[in-house]
């Protein structure tokens, strides 16, 4: 059988869907930067996930047409105010892009392994490869700037050793083992995509129209402050340092770049991406009171995310995914 002779499967439109709503909410971001960032290199990134955004959209697109499905609404000119001052500065954006494109290569990588037909995989690829681009580029002018912070390094050690105790995972008499690598490189860079979503959050509370959308922000500005602060802890307890805040890095503007649906999906993918990478960091660490922390972090973030749906349902901004057919409702 010819691989793309097949009709789309349920994770295929589903991905092509979500990302259709991503790659159009990131053309309303990167134009607003474009349209005030100073930093030529930082503009050279912006620029080319724009690019790279806006033929993803008619690639996608273009899959729809042929299939006769419907395209998504997704965001718009209307989600953007290009003639807003600065919300935050040149360099939050590069901190911001880096971060966004990690969350792209997860997502591009979930999507190559649920398609089938070859040309949606080679779609997904391509994505994957073109998001590659953006955070290979976005880190090169993190560490040509010197802004980039690194992880903590480890002593090299002598030899190779195995577990042979059970209070390497389970606290047994009061006293926690230092950290391992594995655990410490999770905290430290799930602490950086929290540390951006505060500054985020930050700026959304400070312009929102909608007073619903300044307390839910509000709100998310105190839960990641507490996983920040429960995280940062670990790291500081055994003198490790963790990555600066980015609070300074808000203007004091008033008037919003982006409309309030913008900012509540912006805000709710920011916290249902965080419990994916919390529950990473659950499953691979060692630690009794890490693996609490961290299933503690997604059930706190997943009622925020539960809160964010409910708002943007309320005000008719939450675009209704495809579903499958009803064969209750089907004439007979």
């Amino acid at each position: 059988m010819n691989g793309n002779a097949s009709r789309l499967s349920s994770s295929e439109i589903a991905s092509l869907w979500m990302q259709y709503l991503q790659e159009t909410s990131a053309v309303c971001g990167c134009k607003f930067v474009l349209a005030t960032i100073k930093d030529p290199e930082i503009r050279s990134v912006y620029q080319l996930s724009l690019d790279l955004s806006k033929k993803h959209i008619e690639e996608i697109k273009a899959i729809f047409q042929k299939e006769d499905y419907p395209i998504p609404i997704g965001f718009t000119d209307e989600d953007v105010n290009l003639n807003a001052p600065p919300l935050f500065t040149d360099y939050f954006w590069l901190e911001y892009i880096y971060n966004m494109t990690i969350h792209g290569l997860t997502g591009h990588n979930l999507s190559f392994s649920v398609s089938i037909r070859k040309d949606i995989r080679d779609f997904h690829y391509q994505c994957n490869l073109d998001a590659m681009n953006v955070y290979n580029k976005s880190i090169d002018v993190l560490l040509s700037k010197g802004l980039f912070d690194s992880p903590p390094s480890f002593t090299i050690p002598d030899t190779n050793e195995f577990i042979s105790d059970v209070s390497y995972a389970v606290d047994i008499i009061g006293k926690r083992r230092k950290l391992n690598s594995v655990e410490c490189g999770n905290i430290f860079f799930n602490l950086k995509k929290s540390i951006v979503t505060k500054a985020v959050l930050l700026g959304f509370m400070q312009v929102a129209k909608n007073k619903e959308v300044r307390d839910f922000m509000e709100k998310g500005v105190k839960l990641v402050n507490k996983h920040i602060r429960i995280f940062s802890s670990i790291l500081h307890e055994e003198n490790l340092h963790s990555p600066p805040l980015l609070d300074n890095q808000v203007t004091n503007s008033l008037i919003s770049p982006f409309s309030d649906k913008f900012m509540m999906a912006q805000s709710g993918f920011l916290f249902n991406t965080a419990m994916s990478y919390y529950g990473t960091a659950l499953s691979t660490s060692m630690r009794a009171d890490i693996i609490g922390h961290c299933e503690a972090s997604i059930f706190r973030d997943l009622k925020m995310s539960a809160i964010c749906g409910n708002i943007m349902i309320k005000n008719g901004w939450l675009e209704k995914p495809p579903e499958a057919s009803s064969r209750q409702q089907l004439p007979i």
